[in-house]
């Protein structure tokens, strides 16, 4: 399973921007992955969820990495 470290740095090389902890977790959560729970969350909808438009690129990303 890749780091979130690398899954940042491959859709910055292919996608040309940043991808933050908490969208790679959302997306995660989206596709049925498994996330612990970080220590600033507050129930179980996150407080700034990955914006739409970032969702497929960070998806691709988990894909490349065989996580999905």
């Amino acid at each position: 399973m890749a780091a979130y470290r690398q899954i940042q740095d491959w859709a910055k090389k292919n996608y040309g921007f940043t991808v933050k902890t908490y969208w790679i977790a959302h997306v995660k959560e989206l596709s049925g992955l498994p996330v612990k729970r970080a220590h600033n969350r507050r129930g179980a909808i996150p407080l700034e969820p990955c914006p739409p438009e970032k969702i497929e690129p960070i998806r691709k990303a988990l894909q490349h990495f065989e996580m999905i």
